[in-house]
């Protein structure tokens, strides 16, 4: 889902942007927590509805982190992406918020998700800054 290519490698981009190789093994350790936490989370559900809760609060994220990549890599369209990581953002928030009264702990282990998309989401703002107009 991310074919970084030419057109990527010749994006201006900020001083701040990490070498592309980190990003796999950060993905990697945010989404691993993610899975221990949607697995925390539903074993500490107390009922139905909480698991049905919980199912919401990561289908609709992983939604949003599913079409993030597409915007930006395939449909090379930084612009989207940037108004799309908003919703990303928004489920992390509420994935957060919303497990909390489930498990603590579960609720925790996304935060290292929230701030990584926080980071990404300034990233793909630069982007848009220093490289627009895209079409």
């Amino acid at each position: 889902m991310t074919p970084i290519g030419s057109w990527y490698a010749e994006l201006r981009k900020p001083s701040l942007q990490p070498p592309n190789w980190l990003f796999g093994p950060a993905w990697t350790i945010i989404l691993g927590l993610a899975a221990w936490s949607a697995i925390i989370a539903w074993n500490a559900a107390p009922d139905a509805a909480a698991r049905t809760s919980v199912v919401i609060l990561f289908g609709t994220n992983a939604v949003a982190h599913a079409l993030w990549s597409p915007l930006f890599f395939r449909l090379r369209r930084p612009d989207w992406a940037l108004i799309e990581v908003v919703f990303l953002w928004g489920s992390l928030v509420a994935l957060v918020i919303g497990l909390w009264p489930i498990s603590q702990k579960a609720s925790l282990l996304i935060v290292p998700y929230l701030l990584w998309v926080s980071f990404a989401a300034w990233l793909n703002w630069a982007i848009v800054r220093l490289n627009r107009p895209f079409a």
